[in-house]
């Protein structure tokens, strides 16, 4: 059992991957599940060594298998348990009713009812397993709602019932587990858009499967965590002077919203840029930003391509407004062909020219309705499979895509990195203007456009975490300013 995996995968890639254990190397299937079965009740002892009495809710599938198998073991350790059938056990087949035959030989009994008369410390959630792709309803959807109306901690067996293990969404109820167990591969979708708030803690449990099977069916999907970034980021060289990183031109902030362009020249600085300017499409002469910031005046339209043309790295779109001053200034960034970070405004008058198509040094950065523009297709759509959205913009614009959230996905259209970094402390105006600074930042550090937005989505993230640790839900955005040289000292 551990904690941290780097791949991640479909629940259909954990289907192929079982099959292939079963089929390619010889482990019997029924073992697999033993195993699952002594991999829960190493979790129930260790997390909740105290519980006096487990419910183990078991559907009809392997799932409910391995929670028969559970159930066994917990009766041959002399535990307090009742088992709930949810399915009628005259239809359990294969491996799941040898399960369920173990455990009535041994000396089970199994309730058809919600067992009333006892306390119960722990339910053991083994009603629908990863291939779950349908509305949850019925008898169903009322027996998982009883388990969440418990207030009784649950242990989900795989995934939470009700919860997509591809995608994170959930179909129609899910169970709110404390804790997961998944098995052989870990899912993608508990690290992404709902699942976190239902998985809870997530431990793997790869069931001893040969280390072949995971060879044969490599994963295009990997997790990226704090401990990425010393890995990923540059060693500079002694010698360094400003001119080793790309200069950083900053556009954005029109009147009002010139605040928005400043937090992402700063975070720039912050992470590598060995110079930063900011123009601005506001009329102020002076905007109040760091000393270390060249600002500089917005040039008339026949300036406009030299002036993008001469940046090392473009960040373009925080604060920048939708004006025909803006779009012009996206055009000249977008003929530069140099490295740049397009977000916020910029992303939404892309999203009025469907036929553009961008360099492989382009970043986009859109949060879920900012990708839905980008698509033509509604927030509710992008959420409900994020993985397809985010390489959906990748091919359609030709451009590194970070699609921003809860388990955040970077991806070139190929390869996809999930972040599990970040908080909810982070949900606050600004965070996505310093994020922006932040890529362009790596990108200043000649990184390739993925491998900076990997890096930026990291450090933005854990600069987040550490402010998060000393400031709660009172976060600012500015406040990562003063966390991500913290960050970034793990290759000093």
């Amino acid at each position: 059992m551990s904690e941290l995996t780097s791949a991640l995968y479909s629940a259909d890639e954990v289907r192929e991957l079982d099959r292939s254990a079963i089929e390619d190397h010889g482990v019997p299937s029924y073992d697999l599940m033993c195993r699952a079965g002594a991999g829960l009740l190493d979790v129930v002892q260790l997390r909740w060594p105290a519980a006096k009495h487990v419910l183990v809710v078991c559907g009809g599938g392997n799932n409910g298998g391995d929670g028969y198998v559970l159930a066994r073991l917990l009766l041959q350790a002399g535990a307090g348990h009742s088992v709930l059938a949810a399915i009628p056990t005259e239809k359990l087949q294969s491996d799941a009713r040898r399960a369920w035959q173990d455990y009535v030989q041994a000396g089970g009994q199994v309730y058809e009812q919600w067992p009333e008369q006892v306390a119960v410390d722990l339910i053991v959630d083994a009603l629908f397993g990863s291939g779950l792709c349908r509305p949850v309803t019925g008898a169903f959807a009322a027996l998982i709602q009883r388990i969440n109306d418990t207030g009784v901690p649950a242990l989900a067996v795989d995934v939470p019932s009700g919860l997509d293990a591809s995608t994170g969404a959930v179909h129609g109820i899910a169970v709110r587990a404390q804790a997961t167990l998944t098995f052989i591969g870990h899912k993608r979708g508990l690290l992404t858009h709902e699942g976190p708030d239902y998985a809870g803690k997530v431990w793997l449990d790869a069931l001893a499967v040969p280390p072949a099977v995971f060879l044969d069916n490599p994963t295009r999907v990997f997790r990226l965590d704090a401990t990425d970034i010393g890995q990923r980021l540059p060693v500079r060289a002694r010698a360094s002077h400003k001119g080793s990183f790309a200069a950083v031109i900053v556009i954005g902030g029109q009147a009002g919203m010139e605040g928005a362009a400043v937090l992402a020249a700063a975070a720039a600085l912050r992470s590598g840029a060995g110079l930063v300017r900011l123009t601005t499409l506001s009329r102020r002469e002076r905007i109040a930003i760091l000393p270390d910031v060249i600002q500089v005046p917005a040039p008339d339209e026949a300036a406009l391509a030299q002036t993008c043309a001469q940046a090392g790295v473009l960040a373009i779109g925080p604060g920048l407004g939708q004006s025909p001053e803006a779009r012009a200034w996206l055009n000249a960034a977008l003929l530069a062909e140099v490295p740049t970070v397009l977000d916020a405004d910029a992303l939404n008058l892309l999203a009025q020219d469907s036929a553009c198509r961008l360099s492989s040094s382009t970043v986009l950065t859109p949060h879920p309705a900012e990708a839905a523009r980008l698509l033509g297709i509604s927030t509710a759509e992008v959420q409900a499979d994020r993985f397809a959205a985010a390489i959906a913009i990748a091919q359609r614009y030709s451009a590194v895509v970070v699609l921003k959230g809860v388990g955040s996905l970077i991806t070139d259209g190929e390869r996809i990195a999930l972040c599990t970094a970040g908080n909810p402390g982070m949900a606050c105006a600004g965070m996505g203007d310093v994020l922006t600074g932040v890529i362009a930042g790596c990108l200043a550090q000649r990184l390739s456009a993925f491998d900076a937005a990997c890096l930026g989505v990291c450090a933005h993230a854990a600069a987040g975490d550490l402010a998060y640790r000393a400031r709660g839900n009172s976060l600012l955005a500015s406040d990562l300013d003063g966390y991500l040289p913290e960050v970034f000292k793990t290759r000093v």
